[in-house]
C-alpha cells in the first residue's frame, strides 16, 4: 500500500482511505456482517485511514468500527478520522451543530467509548458553526490533544479564511471536503490555501455519490440521500450521465472501470490528497483498490477535462438548505 502524509505535522496514512458512512446511514440498508468484514478487509489490504462520524446512524457507525478495533492488532493498523457536532433527533432529522468547547469534549468522550479506543487520531467538527468561533472549537480540541485523547486536528467543509484562523490556534493536518472530477470548486481558493499552509486534503464524494459508476449508467436505483440530491433529479441526472458516459469511454480505453478512473484522478491531483472510498461491500473495496494501479497521464488529464469540463456538472452537490450550512461555499 502506498502512503501519504497529511501535512508536515500530521500522520502518515494509506494513499486510499475508507469512508464508513454508508455502512450506517444515508444510502439505504446495509448488511452489518458484510460491513464488519469490509472494514477487516480494508485494514488487511493496508488501508489505514478510516473515516467516520459520531452522527452516522447516531453512533452505530462508530460501534461497527469498534467491533473490529476490539482486536488489539486492528487498532494498531488504524488511523481513525472522526467528525462530530451534527445534532440529530430520534427520527434522524438534523437539528443543527454543536461545536462549542463543552459539546466538543462531551462528544469525544462518547466516541472513545463507542470505538473502544483510548484516543482519536484525527478529530474534526463536521461543519463550521456560525454560532461558535472556529478559534473556540479548535481550542477545545487542542485541549484534548494536550490531554492525550486526540492526536491531530482536522477540519471539514471549511472555507479559506476559516482554515487560516483555525491553523493559527493549532496546526491543522487536513481538510475533509468533497472533491471529484465533477466537483472541483475546492481548486479555486481552498486548495491553494491548504498548500500554502501545508495542510493535507482528504477527499470524500470522489465518485460524486455514486454518479460516476457503471451502476448509475445502467439505471441503478437512486435512493437514500441521492433521491434529494439536485444532481440526481430531473434533467440534471441525464446531463450528468452524459458526462459520465464520456468518462467511461476513457476508462474503457485504459482497461479500468469508470469508478477506478475517478478515484485515480483524485489521487493524481497531488501527494497531499487522499481519496476516501465509501465501499460497503468487499467486492466494491476490491474495485476501489484497483484504482491504485491506474496511472493518469497528462494526456489523460486533458481528455478528462474535455469530457467533463469544470462547471459542466448540472445541479449543486447538496440541496439548498444544506448548501447554506457549508462554510466552504460561502
Amino acid at each position: 500500500m502506498l502512503s501519504r502524509q497529511l501535512g508536515p505535522t500530521g500522520p502518515t496514512v494509506s494513499a486510499l482511505g475508507l469512508g464508513a458512512m454508508g455502512m450506517s446511514d444515508f444510502y439505504g440498508a446495509a448488511d452489518e456482517g458484510e460491513s464488519i468484514s469490509t472494514i477487516h478487509a480494508s485494514l488487511d489490504a493496508g488501508i489505514t485511514l478510516i473515516d467516520t462520524g459520531d452522527f452516522y446512524g447516531m453512533g452505530h457507525n462508530e460501534m461497527l468500527i469498534g467491533e473490529v478495533l476490539k482486536q488489539v492488532s486492528k487498532r494498531d493498523k488504524a488511523i481513525l478520522s472522526v467528525k462530530y457536532g451534527a445534532q440529530r433527533a430520534p427520527d434522524g432529522a438534523f437539528l443543527g451543530f454543536a461545536s462549542d468547547p463543552a459539546s466538543t469534549k462531551t462528544a469525544v468522550a462518547y466516541t472513545l467509548k463507542r470505538l473502544r479506543v483510548d484516543y482519536i487520531d484525527i478529530y474534526r467538527p463536521a461543519r463550521v458553526s456560525p454560532m461558535v468561533p472556529i478559534e473556540d472549537t479548535v481550542g477545545a480540541i487542542a485541549d484534548l490533544v494536550k490531554a492525550g485523547y486526540v492526536r491531530h486536528i482536522g477540519l471539514s467543509e471549511a472555507g479559506a479564511e476559516t482554515i487560516r484562523r483555525a491553523h493559527k490556534v493549532h496546526p491543522i493536518v487536513d481538510l475533509q471536503i468533497e472533491y471529484s472530477i465533477l466537483t472541483r470548486g475546492v481548486e479555486d481558493k481552498i486548495l491553494p490555501v491548504l498548500r500554502e499552509l501545508g495542510i493535507g486534503l482528504t477527499a470524500y464524494g470522489v465518485l460524486s455519490r455514486g454518479l460516476i459508476s457503471e451502476s448509475a449508467l445502467g439505471g441503478g436505483s437512486i435512493g437514500g440521500f441521492r433521491s434529494h440530491s439536485p444532481r440526481f433529479r430531473g434533467e440534471n441526472l441525464g446531463k450528468n450521465l452524459t458526462l459520465v458516459q464520456a468518462l467511461k469511454a476513457i476508462a474503457d480505453e485504459k482497461g479500468c472501470s469508470v469508478a477506478q478512473l475517478a478515484i485515480a484522478w483524485v489521487a493524481s491531483r497531488g501527494d497531499d490528497i487522499v481519496p476516501l472510498v465509501g465501499a460497503r461491500k468487499r467486492e466494491r473495496l476490491v474495485d476501489a483498490l484497483g484504482a491504485l494501479d491506474v496511472t493518469i497521464t497528462p494526456d489523460d488529464l486533458a481528455r478528462i477535462d474535455a469530457a467533463a469540463p469544470v462547471g459542466a456538472t448540472a445541479g449543486a452537490r447538496y440541496a439548498p438548505e444544506q448548501m447554506a450550512m457549508l462554510d466552504s461555499e460561502q
